[in-house]
């Protein structure tokens, strides 16, 4: 990140007297139109949304972590890059003037801050502020979020009239790591990539990274630059697509036209790309299969075994494929660099791991690229007049909203594209319905579902372990709208953009404070 951007970094919030939150009730509590929790990608995408299209609302951002960023802050670990084009993950607003479309993550942290900076965005985050509860008090119409400020987690509590939840669904404490058979007994570092230490050095070692997602596929190619060796243990295959890093056609439009124009085309072009491309694999998977095995094929040559290592068992975008620019992966396993192993962990041992087919892998440093957590929220607490709410009691509202649960909104982004095309979406329908409310002299907002005529769905489409271990805990969808989660950025824009927002499921209605004033 630039010089500039850190000289105008934001000042954190002072901390409040050290008190309980029974005490806190008692204070005056900071009070705001709207509460955004979160001051990541989607963080950012809301306070420029609020700024432009309601600018007469107040806001704050509650971020528990002391920095901008969300996951493109906490992850460290090397080769961290996005596995979507800047041109879709990037802001619409700002323009990713990069000459790559797959980015590495401190050029992405970078933009985001400078974004932040750039609007004043920044100067609305209360950092180190954790939200640990909210509840809404329909006599009120009103929002209180009890929050704990800094290490010595001192308590401090606001009021608003919407809650905008966008703090993804990843746990950031720590990743998910099985239990391994004699883990202990391995002598050497075993690093999770969620942790990973700043003084960790591969170089001339033999490494073992354990896992087959887009973590594990970014680090490979990575460590291999220095590494002895390394090595991928997967014990079942993922699809991996090599795509050019940089896009030529946007370059080529950056040359004929004006930037924003030009981000504009490209970003349209990529997202209706998109969209073909995983249609065709959902209605056609086995020609979408044959397509992305030929292009391993082309990578690795005819005598490398495709279908033990890189052949999945599921058909493509049951899980999220893999992407790897300018085939980074398959260069490392080309030079000897870096291999392939297919097989489960028997054991570990002292200098190495142990295969159930017999095999030894020797390794001086183990990374277990296993997946990470699900925590939804954030982990705070939600009660609607002192019911305790669910998340996963709860059916989900154009992906959006939480059935039950009055002027609230959660940003979950789309699994099989880039997170910021549905997070613009739903931070632009969120202030649809403020300018709407504040039209009608509404002071509230519920969509309401009638359970008994839903059929219940997944709410993410996904086979992969981190969804499959946390999808008790998500909020329902059917499959009917608007409870149904498109995953179709043109669909969700007819909706959510354009669509009616008195649709007959979402009620407003008046406070009786504000009836008596009207």
């Amino acid at each position: 990140m630039n010089d500039a951007a850190d000289d105008a970094a934001p000042t954190k919030a002072a901390a409040p007297a050290k008190i309980g939150f029974a005490a806190a009730a008692g204070r005056e509590a900071r009070h705001v139109d709207v509460l955004v929790v979160g001051a990541g990608l989607s963080g950012i995408v809301m306070g420029h949304y609020l700024q432009t299209e309601c600018p007469q609302k107040t806001y704050a951002i509650l971020e528990a972590r002391d920095a901008i960023g969300g996951t493109w802050d906490l992850f460290r670990y090397p080769g961290l890059r996005s596995d979507s084009d800047l041109y879709t993950f990037g802001f619409s607003f700002r323009p990713w003037r990069s000459d790559k479309a797959i980015a590495d993550g401190a050029s992405i942290l970078a933009y985001v801050r400078e974004t932040a900076t750039a609007e004043g965005i920044d100067r609305h985050i209360r950092f180190g502020t954790r939200v640990v509860r909210a509840a809404w008090d329909s006599a009120a119409a009103l929002w209180t979020l009890d929050a704990e400020v800094g290490a010595a987690a001192e308590p401090v509590r606001y009021t608003c009239r919407m809650l905008s939840v966008c703090a993804g669904y990843y746990a950031y404490d720590h990743g998910y790591s099985p239990d391994f058979p004699g883990r202990e007994r391995f002598a050497g570092p075993v690093v999770h990539p969620q942790a990973w230490p700043e003084d960790l050095s591969w170089a001339g070692k033999r490494v073992v990274v354990i896992g087959s997602g887009a973590t594990a596929v970014t680090l490979v190619p990575a460590m291999a630059e220095t590494a002895r060796h390394v090595t991928m243990l997967q014990r079942s295959p993922t699809y991996v697509v090599a795509l050019p890093s940089r896009d030529q056609i946007a370059d080529w439009l950056r040359q004929k036209l004006p930037a924003g124009l030009a981000h504009r085309l490209t970003r349209a072009k990529n997202v209706a790309l998109g969209i073909v491309f995983y249609q065709f694999a959902r209605r056609k998977p086995q020609a979408m299969t044959q397509r992305i095995l030929d292009g391993v094929r082309a990578q690795l040559g005819p005598d490398y075994d495709v279908g033990k290592h890189f052949t999945p068992s599921y058909k493509p975008w049951d899980q999220r494929l893999c992407l790897v620019p300018d085939g980074d992966l398959f260069k490392a396993i080309r030079s000897g660099a870096a291999s392939v192993e297919t097989d489960t962990i028997a054991s570990f041992t002292e200098d190495g791991l142990r295969l159930a087919s017999g095999k030894t892998l020797p390794a001086d440093i183990v990374v277990t690229a296993t997946g990470l957590r699900m925590k939804l929220l954030g982990g705070m607490t939600l009660t609607v007049d002192g019911r305790a709410v669910e998340p996963e009691d709860t059916f989900l509202y154009k992906g959006m909203m939480l059935s039950g649960v009055p002027n609230f909104a959660v940003t979950i982004g789309y699994t099989n594209a880039s997170w910021t095309l549905k997070s613009e979406l739903t931070a632009r329908y969120l202030c649809r319905l403020i300018k709407h409310m504040d039209a009608n002299g509404f002071t509230r907002c519920e969509p309401l579902a009638d359970v008994a005529r839903l059929n219940a769905t997944p709410t993410l489409p996904l086979t992969s372990g981190y969804v499959t271990r946390a999808a008790h805990l998500l909020p329902k969808q059917a499959d009917t709208k608007p409870w149904k989660l498109h995953q179709n950025y043109i669909l969700d824009t007819a909706a959510l953009k354009f669509g009616r927002l008195d649709d007959g499921t979402m009620r407003f209605s008046r406070s009786e404070p504000a009836k008596r004033a009207a």
